[in-house]
């Protein structure tokens, strides 16, 4: 029998399996347990968007507040990690991780090479990412991308509560620190998910639909629009195949070529901006390892290069729609 559940509650859920599995996995980040929501009620919220709420009364000091300090939690976390410990570290907003670069670019990615192969960071940090919410420039950015470049850190981006539990009880049994980037459009939906545990492996794509016209890539919130223009595209006579990565680091690029030279034409839709962008770096691959199975440009939409804009009409403008994405295939048509 289906069981439909929301992207926070399957996030919530694969925590709570993780923990009870694993005694050395902890949580930690802002107001998390959520004491102070309420006069003498703790777990009254479980962190800025929820998903750890009901936690702290199952696994106590397991779950931990931390101070508004990005710098110091974080290295606290990849502190825990090398002695031990399996930490996920929730950071609100992907935008605020340029508080704490040096903790994960030059500390948890390096340690691995530093040590010879010898020294473990299993460390993850679940971070929301994306425009939509009316939040401005601060609090609606994908910077997705600049995390894929460091050698040393895997990258998730998670397209429905299905993937988002299988993925995070990946990232918590992996070894390399994960950045694990929840698309804020994505926590209310909805769609059947299995109450056992499971565990989807990195680097795997996912193929939702197939098609032999034209392949459409796309990342985290992307994909759901991606499919709402690969629908309508259908109703016109143009069958498109869509591909989900799940990462982008490690990228499926062998997934991708495969789909390319069947269609000939590539889409890749991707919310962060544009230069130095996943869509940039998944064109130039293809360009330089199956060129000749093109039959045109690669095409890549995008948010524009500036930062999410706080007028209503112009955030609309700025995120990549399903018409944007239908008008782009048929460019190549």
């Amino acid at each position: 029998m289906p069981r439909i559940i929301t992207f926070r509650e399957a996030v919530n859920e694969a925590l709570l399996q993780e923990m009870q599995r694993d005694q050395s996995v902890i949580a930690m980040g802002e107001d998390v347990i959520g004491g102070s929501g309420a006069d003498g009620e703790m777990d009254a919220w479980g962190g800025p968007f929820g998903f750890t709420k009901g936690l702290y009364g199952k696994f106590g000091d397991r779950i931990m507040d931390t101070p508004i300090t990005e710098s110091a939690f974080i290295g606290a976390a990849v502190g825990a990690a090398v002695c031990g410990m399996r930490p996920v570290a929730e950071l609100m907003y992907i935008d605020f991780m340029g508080v704490c670069f040096d903790q994960i670019f030059n500390q948890a990615a390096k340690f691995k090479y530093m040590f010879g192969g010898k020294a473990e960071t299993p460390v993850v940090i679940r971070t929301s990412i994306g425009a939509g919410l009316r939040a401005a420039s601060h609090h609606s950015q994908s910077l997705y991308p600049i995390f894929t470049h460091i050698p040393g850190l895997k990258v998730v981006v998670p397209s429905s509560p299905y993937e988002a539990k299988g993925l995070l009880i990946q990232a918590v049994r992996d070894n390399d620190p994960v950045i694990f980037c929840e698309h804020k459009s994505l926590h209310h939906i909805q769609e059947d998910v299995p109450e056992s545990s499971y565990a989807i492996p990195f680097g795997e794509s996912n193929i939702l639909r197939e098609g032999g016209d034209a392949t459409i890539v796309a990342f985290g919130f992307m994909v759901k629009k991606s499919m709402e223009a690969a629908s309508k595209l259908a109703k016109e006579g143009i069958q498109c195949e869509v591909i989900d990565p799940r990462t982008t680091s490690p990228l499926d690029l062998e997934t991708i070529i495969e789909s390319v030279e069947n269609t000939g034409r590539l889409v890749v839709v991707d919310e962060s901006n544009p230069r130095c962008s996943i869509a940039a770096d998944i064109s130039a691959q293809i360009t330089e390892q199956a060129f000749e199975s093109l039959k045109g440009p690669v095409k890549m939409v995008t948010a524009p290069h500036c930062p999410p804009p706080f007028s209503d009409v112009l955030e609309d403008l700025y995120i990549p729609s399903p018409e944007k994405i239908a008008e782009a295939v048929k460019s190549l048509n």
